[in-house]
C-alpha cells in the first residue's frame, strides 16, 4: 500500500444492544449531549482529563449529521443550539473516531440506543478513541484468525461462560473461582496458539479499554451492569465470527469486577501491559500447573459438551464455506481493485479469514483515490490490505460499476479493463 490506511471504522458498536430511539429531533439531540457532557466530566477523574470533545451524530438513511461543535472548514451551520449539515460521499459513516474538516471527532449513528446508560455507553466508547493517542494508547487493529478456528472459539466461549457466571455471583469466593476458571480457559487458548496472547492484548488495549471506558462513564448499577454484561455475551455467542469484536465482551467486565476495590486500575496500565497478567495478579489467582487437566475438568460447569458439539459442527461447515470463497474470488474470474489510501467502515462480527490468503468481508464500504465501492454480499480482503477482490462485473455504465452485491463509483480518470485470457477485470488508473 503506497500510503497508510487513514482509518478503520467498524459499522457497529457492542454496547448498542437494545431499543432505539425510532425519531430523531434537534431537542433531543440537544439532551443526549448535555446527558453525555455531564457524565464525562463526572468521571473526569477516570483518566484524570474530561473526554468530552466534537462529536458527529450521523443520519445514514441521508446522512444528515449533527453535532455540539462547528468544524474549522464551516460545513456545519446552526440548528438551534447545535450544529447541522449533510456529509459528503467520501466520508464513511460508522461508530469511530475520525478526523474531518480539521478536528478530531467522535461519530456515531443514528438512532441512538433507547436507553440512557447504554446510549452514553456508546458514545463515551468513542470519545475515548478520540483521546486515546494523549492517553498513550495506540490505535491497535489486530486480527485475531485463531479465534475463527475450532479451538480458538472453544476456549473463548468457555472463558465467556466463566465470567458470565463471575458476574452473577453473590459470593466474593465463588466469584475468584469462577475468574480463576476463566483465566485458565484463556491460558490454555494461549498454549495452543503461540502469539495469541499477544494479538488478543493489543486488540483488548483498544476496543476493550475504550468499552471499559463507556461503562463506567454510562453510570449504571450494579444490577444494571450484570443485566448489560449477561446480555452482550449472550448476544456475542451468536455473532458469525469472534476476530476482532471479542474485545468488547472480555475486558469490561474483568475491569468491571476490579472497579469496586481498585476504581483507578486503569491508569496502572500502558502501552506495554499485558492485561491478562495484570488481571491474574491484581485478582491473586494462582494459575494450575496443568491447564490442560484443569480445563477438562471444569469445561462442563460451563457447558463444555453443547460449545464443543456446536464448534465441531461448524468448523465442518466453515472448511466448505472458504472452499467456496477461495473458488469464488481466486480461483474463478473476479475483480481485482488495488487500494491506495484507503479509508474503510465495516462490520467486525461477520468476517471469515480465509487461511493466508485474507479474510472475507461480508459487509463493508471502502473510499480511495478512485472512488467509493459499497459491498453488500461479500469480498476477499488481502492480508496486507492493499488490494480486495469481489465478483465480476455484472453491469459497467460510465462511471458506475455493479456486481453481485456490491457497487463501484469511480473518480474521474479511472476505468475497468478485463483481461480476455483470465477473464479477470482490473482497475486501471490514470
Amino acid at each position: 500500500m503506497k500510503h497508510l490506511i487513514a482509518s478503520v471504522a467498524f459499522f457497529l458498536q457492542f454496547a448498542l444492544v437494545n431499543g432505539q430511539t425510532p425519531v430523531v429531533t434537534n431537542d433531543s439531540l440537544v439532551v443526549y449531549f448535555k446527558e453525555l457532557k455531564d457524565a464525562t466530566w463526572a468521571h473526569r477523574d477516570l483518566w484524570n482529563k474530561d473526554l468530552y470533545g466534537p462529536i458527529l451524530l450521523v443520519n445514514p438513511a441521508n446522512r444528515q449529521l449533527f453535532s455540539n461543535v462547528r468544524d474549522s472548514a464551516g460545513f456545519l451551520k446552526p440548528a438551534g443550539t447545535i450544529y447541522s449539515c449533510i456529509l459528503p460521499e467520501n466520508v464513511n459513516i460508522a461508530n469511530t473516531s475520525s478526523q474531518w474538516n480539521g478536528k478530531d471527532w467522535a461519530m456515531i449513528k443514528l438512532p441512538l440506543p433507547a436507553n440512557k446508560q447504554e446510549r452514553i455507553n456508546l458514545m463515551a466508547h468513542e470519545l475515548f478513541h478520540v483521546s486515546q493517542p494523549s492517553l498513550g494508547f495506540r490505535l491497535y487493529n489486530v486480527a485475531n484468525n485463531h479465534l475463527d478456528q475450532k479451538d480458538g472459539r472453544i476456549y473463548l466461549r468457555l472463558e465467556l461462560e466463566a465470567l458470565k457466571q463471575s458476574i452473577q455471583c453473590t459470593s466474593s469466593t465463588e466469584r475468584k473461582k469462577c475468574l480463576t476458571d476463566a483465566f485458565a480457559f484463556r491460558m490454555f487458548r494461549y498454549s495452543l496458539y503461540p502469539g495469541a496472547d499477544s494479538s488478543e492484548n493489543l486488540m483488548e488495549l483498544n476496543e476493550g479499554i475504550a468499552e471499559y471506558t463507556g461503562v463506567i462513564i454510562s453510570n449504571g448499577t450494579w444490577s444494571d451492569a450484570v443485566k448489560h454484561f449477561v446480555q452482550m455475551i449472550d448476544d456475542f455467542m451468536s455473532n458469525p465470527t469472534f476476530v476482532r469484536s471479542f474485545p468488547y465482551v472480555t475486558t469490561p467486565v474483568y475491569g468491571y469486577l476490579l472497579y469496586p476495590a481498585r476504581p483507578g486500575w486503569n491508569l496502572e496500565i500502558n502501552i506495554h501491559s499485558n492485561l491478562a497478567a495484570y488481571f491474574i495478579k491484581v485478582f491473586n489467582i494462582t494459575m494450575p500447573s496443568d491447564l490442560k487437566t484443569r480445563v477438562e475438568t471444569i469445561s462442563d460447569k460451563y457447558n463444555g459438551k453443547m460449545i464443543i458439539a456446536e464448534e465441531t459442527e461448524r468448523e465442518a461447515n466453515t472448511k466448505r464455506i472458504i472452499a467456496e470463497l477461495k473458488s469464488k474470488f481466486l480461483e474463478q474470474p473476479h475483480f481485482e481493485i488495488r487500494l491506495e489510501k484507503m479509508n474503510i467502515s465495516f462490520d467486525p462480527r461477520n468476517i471469515i479469514p480465509v487461511e493466508d490468503k485474507g479474510s472475507f468481508y461480508k459487509n463493508a464500504r471502502i473510499t480511495d483515490v478512485w472512488g467509493i465501492l459499497t459491498i453488500n454480499n461479500g469480498a476477499l480482503m488481502s492480508p496486507g490490505w492493499d488490494k480486495i477482490s469481489v465478483s465480476v462485473p455484472l453491469k459497467i455504465d460510465n462511471k458506475s460499476v455493479n456486481g453481485d452485491g456490491w457497487t463501484l463509483e469511480l473518480n474521474n480518470g479511472y476505468t475497468v479493463s478485463k483481461n480476455e485470457n483470465t477473464g479477470n477485470y482490473s482497475l486501471i488508473m490514470p
